[in-house]
């Protein structure tokens, strides 16, 4: 951890210094996201909202990485970490090509607000693509990873500002969010929804911390006493600078009602910590200190801790950073950084021997679906712009060249129930069935894109705000992969999703199932190389894959009974932590090779051997299970996990640490106690479930820990 505080002491006191000679006026208005230039004290323009949740978003030309999603699939914190480097270092020299032309508009500044480290604790919330899955722990470790990415190493300068949101205990549904009051209980807010944040704060030193939409127990989160003021500053320490999400501030008078004015809005939320307001209620601050809702001094603190930001970036003294050049911006090493990661970050769910596809001049390949050759199908929400894109098809091209044959059909519209508007029903299923049966195999590409699932106000498909109504595809791929299927060739289904969907039909009938998430503009190669065997496949389900949304709780129940596998009582379609390779890698041994007395932690050297054909890499996982504490979750968590990579016919040996806070529970009042004492450890390449055994033909090694 890269720890700044003689750094922060320093530029706070600039900050103090700087601020100390604007007028009131002048202060308050360096509290909007759009703050202006003070020409008299030679401070520009600085707009506050900048994106870089996988890559540098809304801001022209970058390296494009796979959704956040699709990157907590790799279980790979050191290759996250990476992506957070590559889009603070393209950020930097972005900005240091506008700047130098006076260019200081929106999304062009250092200050980004990534990443997302909510729960994804229901596959309907449109936005849960943002975030890295369902686990809390799994959550910490990526979103420090990345924290620490974009922030850099220089222990007096940011590289970059990152930013945990949306604090806290929000993931839907979207169609509310601006009204909705997540009841949350004690337990639930300490074990589930607020580790990540904590761990982004006292792990990474993040700079910043967005607030969410809704209320969290009754308090709107961006004018929140017990979240800002008690909890991340009083409790965590935190010493950075609070953002409101986009106009939220004013869904306190118009939509929580817990203010009536504009002025009292912006009161609450500056007086509890919020420190820049992302929208245009600040505006009536100075009306609001003139009736007395707050003070100079209020204001003056939340400028110093916003100017304070700007010192720690450099912005006004300049750093070395300055001198990234803008050749940096999608250069090869940043863009094999993102095929990489792709390669990571596929999930192989079901392959009865149809993978690898093997090229040869007499086969011909099938590519159907509306996501086969679409670049909206990349990229999810969030993205910046590619100075080129390579579909799924593209890709299948590129690798067979003229040594085989590929034949292509749309095979339906999205999500419409045909692609021509003055044709029939199901127009081009007639052409995807004979594609199919012209072709050896099929390679059939499902899902959705951004315009049918993500934020509110931002996707198509308004009459569910952003968020899935169900987990089912659009009726008219259903159509089409079910016509598919009846041909009688191996079909190979890639589905292409930010979020969990029922597969059932594709398991039972299809040859091979893939989940690409949106695998980033350039994903279409690196998918074509692990369908060709070029690399294994190697990532995780980072959510639960659930048969349909019946046996889940309703969405606007914020309780984690029934939720995650965690707490699921059902058996999952696919489980989280669940992929298959091409190789065959197996936890042979494991045991605890030692036991800090002082913390708990637990050191646990396992042994793992490639026992297939194909060199791959694999995800060794823990998950800890509290054997007698009424207050351990019902199932088992993940404690500690650990990316490999092994030949074929290669054995290795593993020293996994699994931190002490693994044995504590937590209690209904929210406090971490000491467990029962009697634990079981699993140690294997996916969770310790029936289900998971089954797909995988794998069961985990246990190791019983007895402290009596």
């Amino acid at each position: 951890m890269i720890k700044r505080d003689k750094a922060r002491a320093k530029a706070r006191e600039r900050a103090k210094e700087l601020v100390g000679k604007m007028t009131v006026e002048e202060r308050a208005s360096q509290l909007r996201y759009d703050a202006p230039a003070i020409e008299r004290l030679g401070i520009p323009a600085y707009n506050w909202w900048g994106e870089a949740l996988h890559g540098v978003a809304r801001a022209g030309v970058a390296t494009s990485f796979p959704q956040a999603v699709g990157m907590a699939a790799s279980f790979d914190p050191e290759l996250i970490h990476k992506a957070g480097d590559v889009a603070a270092t393209e950020g930097r020299a972005k900005y240091n090509a506008f700047s130098a032309q006076s260019d200081r508009d929106i999304y062009k500044g250092l200050t980004f607000w990534s990443p997302n480290v909510n729960i994804f604790r229901d596959p309907r919330w449109g936005r849960g693509q943002e975030t890295y899955g369902e686990d809390p722990y799994l959550t910490a470790r990526l979103g420090v990873a990345y924290v620490e990415g974009l922030q850099g190493e220089d222990e007096e300068m940011l590289k970059s500002a990152a930013c945990a949101k949306h604090f806290a205990v929000h993931s839907g549904p979207e169609a509310l969010r601006h009204e909705f009051n997540a009841t949350a209980s004690k337990k639930d807010m300490a074990e589930t929804y607020l580790p990540a944040f904590k761990a982004c704060v006292q792990e990474a030193d993040v700079e910043a911390v967005m607030g969410a939409y809704n209320r969290t127990n009754g308090e709107p989160c961006c004018g929140s006493h017990t979240l800002i003021q008690e909890i991340l500053r009083k409790e965590w320490g935190f010493q950075g600078h609070f953002v409101s999400d986009c106009w939220a501030i004013k869904d306190f008078h118009e939509n929580h009602m817990v203010t009536h004015t504009m002025e009292e809005s912006a009161a609450l939320a500056l007086k509890n910590g919020c420190d820049i307001n992302c929208g245009v209620t600040y505006l009536h601050l100075l009306q609001a200190l003139k009736d007395g809702l707050v003070t100079e001094e209020e204001i003056t603190e939340a400028a110093v801790r916003a100017f304070t930001a700007r010192y720690l970036l450099g912005l006004f003294d300049g750093s070395d950073y300055d001198q990234i050049p803008y050749e940096k911006v999608e250069c090869e090493e940043h863009l094999a950084l993102a095929e990489q990661m792709t390669r990571e970050a596929v999930v192989l769910l079901k392959n009865d021997g149809v993978l690898p596809l093997q090229i040869s001049s007499g086969q011909t390949i099938g590519v159907i679906g509306p996501n086969a050759n679409s670049r909206e199908a990349l990229v999810g929400n969030y993205h910046g712009t590619s100075s080129r894109y390579i579909t799924v098809l593209e890709g299948i091209q590129d690798k067979v060249g003229h040594n085989g044959r590929v034949l292509y059909s749309e095979g339906s519209h999205l999500f419409k129930d045909r692609v021509e508007n003055l044709a029939l029903a199901n127009d081009r299923i007639a052409e995807a069935v004979a594609v199919a049966r012209h072709s050896d195999v099929v390679v059939l590409c499902l899902g959705l894109n951004e315009t049918l699932e993500g934020e509110q106000g931002d996707t198509g498909n308004s009459y569910a705000a952003g968020d899935k109504p169900d987990l089912g595809l659009p009726k008219c791929q259903m159509d089409l992969m079910e016509a598919v299927l009846a041909v009688g060739k191996p079909v190979i289904v890639c589905l292409m999703t930010g979020s969990a969907m029922d597969l059932s039909l594709a398991q039972e009938k299809a040859a091979a199932v893939l989940q690409l998430w949106y695998p980033g503009a350039r994903g279409g190669k690196a998918v074509a190389d692990l369908l060709f065997g070029d690399a294994s496949p190697s990532g995780k389900l980072p959510v639960t894959f659930y048969r349909s949304v019946q046996e889940l709780p309703p969405f606007e129940d914020y309780s984690m009974k029934g939720r995650t596998y965690r707490y699921m009582e059902g058996e999952a379609l696919y489980p989280f932590g669940y992929g298959l390779t091409y190789g065959d890698v197996r936890v042979e041994r494991a045991v605890i090779a030692s036991r800090d007395a002082d913390t708990g932690a637990a050191l646990v050297r396992a042994t793992v051997k490639n026992t297939g054909s194909a060199a791959t890499g694999d995800v060794v996982q823990i998950y800890v299970k509290d054997l007698k504490s009424p207050f351990a979750v019902p199932n088992h968590s993940l404690c500690a996990f650990a990316r490999v990579f092994l030949a074929a016919g290669e054995e290795k040996e593993l020293e996994i640490a699994v931190s002490g806070d693994a044995f504590l529970v937590v209690n209904e009042e929210g406090e971490h106690v000491k467990g029962s004492g009697k634990y079981r450890l699993y140690v294997g390449t996916g969770q310790p479930d029936p289900r998971t055994a089954a797909l995988s033909g794998k069961s985990c090694v246990e190791i019983s820990v007895d402290e009596e």
